[in-house]
């Protein structure tokens, strides 16, 4: 397959008749789109915020169809970057071959809605039932990522992208015409919601891969994917309050939320201060300029062995994708996406592991909000400066189950991770605006640096 020009769209023609027919029948008076290859942008913008946790039939159409070409979009980048070398990258534990994940995205949509006779049943359904057969015979020996370990997905004969491309366009179209005749209540579209941010997160997945690779990416998504400078603002204090931790589980009428937000329970939260935004940078070289790597109070034991084996194994001794801190002029240079950048001081540090931002805290004589903190602020302190959305911030809290907790139908979500991970909150630049909801629990091991992620803090 020949490359995409990077000025164009790399969406498959067949989803972007889908985007139009669609897009036309909801709304006739919208005026026809500028380019064959492009979509509607303003109606499919619509569906791109948190209430679509929430959201019916046509709008979730439309949200697939969004998801599936931002898939493509950013795909059309490892075209571009990898398709001279058949798509071979480094074997990191960190990502997937780039070829893997295109399909699984599929796969996953397939195997829970196109092949499971119980999708109208929800959270409740068996996960457990025989299924229809894929209309890929491999598929499951590919793509099941259960079943098909990490390291195995390496050595994995996949069919060509071409092929991985056609999968995507057939399980979407099998999906949105089983979608026009599904029910209106939550336990029926529970499925498709959970599809929907599935591929929100594969593709944020894309993009972080993107930045461990370092690849090139087209000046639009260069510039979406750039944080803001942060107008500092003051630290918030927070009153003391009883709060509702979690969030209603499916059946209640409050819509779709995956499985470790469910158990919603009171929480007493004493009075708090927390930064109004997250670290930045210029924040970040102070701790650098007081030799705050070489100081061994300021780091648990297990951020001690982490900053050893960094050492070791890459050579440095700071943040991931720095090349130079510059402690007198407070310049940072980080790679980003395979050209190094300076970042300005009022930019939020990023791609920091939960390591540092825990020593952080303690040469700045503070410490990581606990989850429920950061949610409450994120709730009630908006109007005040709360200001957050542009990196994944961790939070001190163990990532863990919250009273009552059932796993739902996807089982291998959340369970298997709890005690050993750490919880973020909020979100990145990377991130699908759906995403971004406060009640939203990201969790990921306390040594992982490669997503965009920072912190902020509170006082002690």
């Amino acid at each position: 397959m020949a490359p995409v020009p990077c000025f164009q769209t790399a969406y498959p023609a067949g989803v972007t008749a889908l985007v139009m027919m669609r897009t036309t029948a909801l709304a006739s008076d919208a005026p026809p789109p500028p380019s064959p290859l492009v979509p509607d942008r303003n109606r499919v913008g619509q569906v791109d915020s948190p209430s679509m946790r929430s959201a019916g039939r046509d709008a979730l159409s439309l949200a697939l169809m969004d998801a599936r070409n931002h898939t493509l979009r950013l795909f059309g980048q490892y075209q571009l970057a990898l398709e001279g070398v058949d798509f071979v990258v480094p074997q990191l534990s960190v990502l997937n071959p780039p070829v893997w994940e295109l399909g699984h995205i599929a796969w996953f949509q397939e195997w829970w809605i196109g092949r499971n006779l119980q999708r109208a049943l929800g959270a409740t359904s068996d996960p457990a039932h025989a299924r229809l057969a894929s209309i890929e015979p491999a598929a499951d020996r590919w793509w099941d990522s259960t079943n098909v370990p990490h390291q195995q997905r390496w050595s994995l004969n996949l069919p060509t992208v071409s092929a991985c491309r056609a999968y995507l366009l057939d399980t979407l179209e099998g999906t949105l015409e089983l979608l026009e005749k599904a029910g209106d209540d939550d336990a029926a579209l529970y499925f498709y919601r959970l599809c929907l941010f599935h591929e929100d997160m594969h593709a944020e997945a894309l993009t972080y891969t993107a930045q461990t690779l370092g690849l090139a990416l087209d000046k639009p998504l260069l510039q979406a994917f750039t944080p803001a400078a942060m107008t500092l603002r003051e630290p918030v204090l927070v009153p003391a309050t009883v709060w509702h931790l979690g969030s209603a589980a499916q059946g209640q009428g409050a819509g779709f939320a995956f499985d470790n937000e469910q158990g919603a329970h009171e929480v007493r939260v004493p009075e708090f201060e927390i930064d109004a935004q997250p670290v930045s940078w210029a924040q970040f070289v102070e701790f650098v300029d007081d030799g705050g790597y070489d100081r061994p109070e300021l780091w648990q034991a297990g951020g001690r062995d982490w900053l050893q084996q960094i050492v070791r194994t890459e050579g440095r001794r700071g943040p991931r994708y720095v090349e130079q801190i510059g402690v007198a002029s407070g310049a940072v240079m980080q790679t980003r996406f395979g050209t190094p950048r300076r970042m300005l001081g009022n930019q939020p540090a990023m791609h920091m592991s939960w390591w540092e931002a825990d020593a952080w805290c303690r040469w700045a004589g503070r410490r990581l909000p606990a989850e429920v903190e950061w949610e409450v602020a994120a709730h009630t302190a908006a109007r005040r400066g709360f200001y957050w959305g542009d990196v994944w911030e961790w939070t001190g809290s163990t990532f863990r189950a919250f009273p009552g907790f059932v796993p739902g139908p996807y089982a291998e979500y959340s369970a298997p991770w709890f005690g050993t991970h750490k919880v973020l909150r909020g979100g990145s630049l990377a991130t699908r605006g759906r995403m971004k909801h406060p009640k939203y629990r990201n969790f990921y091991l306390p040594e992982r640096d490669d997503i965009f992620c920072g912190f902020r803090s509170c006082a002690l």
